[in-house]
């Protein structure tokens, strides 16, 4: 059965450009964002490792570490990033995991168990699946996951807003509407009578029987 939000992410020990990591450790009390690539030198994921360096800093005011993988030798990785700082500028110094043997990929249901247990020989075609990204926060419960085709750069200012709205709502009973973006107003969540809501947030509109909406909580 394929992983699901709120499940615990997967816990790992893997080498990576960083050393070795117990994955659950690695994220402590923060968020962490894993996104997978299906090969080293691939030109899609080479746009975007470089892009995320670019976030880091946004991802460190969130207390979201970044994390890498791909499937291919850490040796590989690390001559990679030589050709990631060339395209896009940045220089990628956050971890990425090495995952010849496939063990990470399989763990987190982005390859099938008959995929073998090495790398070698394996086109991005045949690891096409490993194009995801999973948020998973301080608890190690997975927040949200997201997969793009190999031809489809992901876009991480989106990760960003989404992060925003997963902390923004675990403090506060709110939910976030379509296209959210940080300063703008937020939906009560059904849990919150009116009175409480007047109380909370200092009053609401009421735009259908089943959605009210506030200015957003600081």
């Amino acid at each position: 059965m394929g992983l699901r939000i709120n499940d615990i992410a997967p816990d790992f020990t893997a080498d990576t450009t960083q050393g070795e990591i117990k994955f659950h450790d690695w994220i402590g009390d923060s968020y962490a964002v894993l996104f997978s690539h299906p090969k080293d030198f691939t030109p899609v994921c080479t746009t975007e490792l470089g892009y995320m360096a670019g976030l880091a800093p946004e991802f460190a005011k969130r207390n979201a570490k970044i994390i890498g993988i791909s499937v291919d030798p850490v040796e590989s990785h690390t001559k990679w990033k030589a050709d990631i700082k060339t395209a896009t500028g940045h220089a990628v110094d956050y971890p990425l995991i090495g995952d010849h043997d496939l063990k990470v990929a399989k763990l987190y249901d982005m390859l099938p168990a008959e995929a073998g247990n090495s790398s070698d020989g394996r086109t991005p075609a045949d690891n096409a699946t490993v194009r995801s990204v999973f948020v998973v926060g301080p608890d190690k419960k997975i927040k949200l996951i997201l997969t793009y085709p190999m031809t489809t750069g992901r876009n991480f200012d989106e990760i960003l807003r989404a992060i925003d709205s997963i902390q923004l709502t675990a403090k506060h009973q709110v939910a976030t509407p379509a296209q959210w973006k940080q300063g703008e107003d937020v939906i009560i969540t059904a849990g919150v009578s009116d009175e409480d809501a007047n109380a909370r947030f200092g009053g609401f509109d009421r735009v259908l029987p089943y959605l009210r909406t506030t200015k957003q909580p600081k």
